[in-house]
């Protein structure tokens, strides 16, 4: 791995830490192209729910696949994020295009998706 990609991953930890912080986070973490947490995780002394890891695993294989899909960009936009709402967590995806990986977090029901959008935002501003 390249020194810049190691300064990549070192950036992309210190961000998903920096998100961590919110109470209402459980998981963050930078996932590439082939499903691989490559920064980030669950929050430090949580306990995940019951199968939490193959459920994120399912949710970015979703998202992945409708993160690449570009059917609308010309009329839409490009798909800033993608959220689903579950009974237990809230479960929202970032795509980075230029880079091809995915920002997945992982959240208590009570998030404001939103709001937590606004704090990735300007946590990941500048950082491709």
């Amino acid at each position: 791995m390249s020194v810049s990609n190691n300064a990549a991953l070192q950036l992309y930890n210190e961000k998903c830490l920096q998100i961590q912080k919110e109470p209402e986070i459980r998981f963050a973490g930078i996932v590439d192209k082939d499903g691989k947490l490559i920064a980030g995780g669950f929050k430090e002394g949580l306990v995940p729910y019951e199968d939490d890891e193959t459920r994120l695993h399912s949710f970015f294989e979703f998202v992945s696949k409708a993160s690449i899909r570009k059917d609308y960009d010309d009329s839409l936009g490009p798909i800033n994020y993608i959220a689903a709402r579950r009974d237990k967590a809230v479960l929202v995806s970032f795509p980075f295009p230029i880079t091809q990986v995915l920002l997945l977090i992982s959240a208590e029901p009570s998030a404001n998706i939103e709001n937590l959008a606004k704090k990735v935002v300007e946590i990941f501003t500048n950082v491709s």
